[in-house]
């Protein structure tokens, strides 16, 4: 595989839906279908929760990403949540490696707490995993995602088994080494290697309210380690993450979100 980025040529995005009369309806869309209203909304989200945003950045981001999950009210239709994903392919240490990329993500807070958008995610991801590892057993695939939020980080320890960083187990050589390209890779020198952090060069923090690392919350160990891990966390550093795509992986919750039927999902 080479270093690039790259698009599955026979994947199509599975669509979800739930009955006309719930809350939320989910759906696994290209960036190239959605319709002006649905950025407009996508990025109306991003700016109420994300301070510096910028609508050509927000529409760059969006045209390089593969797939968008997207969470509409079941009534009205408009957007009340989103996450973005891109492939990564290549080699390290001479070992074919595949990661998903979770770009720009939000929930209204309205539905903060709901598991639609997590239930949309692990099947589409683990969906995609099983196509790549098909036509090649020997790779390895992982969900590499970047955190200047403490819930965003709080779904590795939920949902994975072994992931990194982790506050209890050193992260081996060979995930550090996948870490170190994935990050080049994606981010070129906004990616800071000592750190393993992403310093954007125009950050876009999350505005006050939405995400304070509060003493209450430090009582977390997770949340406590994000921090320690990430001390940048409030001027919109990215803690780099990453942990492997595979079923063996995954907590018993995790294991319940892969295995979820996501249509007639109630929230």
């Amino acid at each position: 595989m080479s270093n690039s980025t790259s698009v599955p040529p026979a994947w199509t995005p599975p669509h979800y839906n739930a009955q006309l009369d719930r809350r939320l309806l989910g759906a696994a869309v290209s960036p190239s279908s959605l319709t002006r209203r649905e950025r407009d909304e996508m990025y109306g989200l991003l700016e109420a929760y994300f301070e510096g945003t910028q609508r050509g950045r927000f529409e760059a981001d969006l045209a390089e990403k593969d797939s968008v999950l997207l969470l509409r009210e079941s009534q009205s239709g408009r957007v009340r949540g989103f996450s973005t994903s891109m492939r990564l392919a290549t080699r390290v240490e001479g070992q074919d490696v595949v990661a998903f990329f979770s770009g720009d993500t939000i929930v209204a807070r309205e539905h903060w707490g709901e598991n639609l958008l997590s239930r949309l995610w692990a099947q589409t991801i683990f969906g995609q995993a099983d196509r790549v590892l098909a036509a090649d057993p020997q790779a390895r695939v992982y969900w590499f995602l970047i955190c200047s939020g403490f819930r965003t980080w709080r779904f590795l320890p939920v949902f994975f088994r072994e992931f990194y960083p982790n506050p209890d187990t050193p992260t081996p050589v060979h995930v550090q080494r996948t870490l170190q390209v994935l990050g080049k890779m994606k981010f070129g020198d906004e990616y800071l290697q000592d750190l393993g952090v992403v310093r954007f060069r125009a950050a876009a923090p999350l505005r006050d309210g939405v995400g304070e690392v509060t003493e209450r919350r430090l009582r977390d160990p997770y949340i406590a380690f994000f921090s320690r891990m990430n001390p940048g966390h409030a001027a919109g550093d990215e803690l780099a993450c990453l942990t492997e795509v595979s079923r063996n992986n995954l907590t018993r919750a995790g294991q319940r979100m892969v295995a979820a039927d996501v249509e007639g999902v109630e929230l």
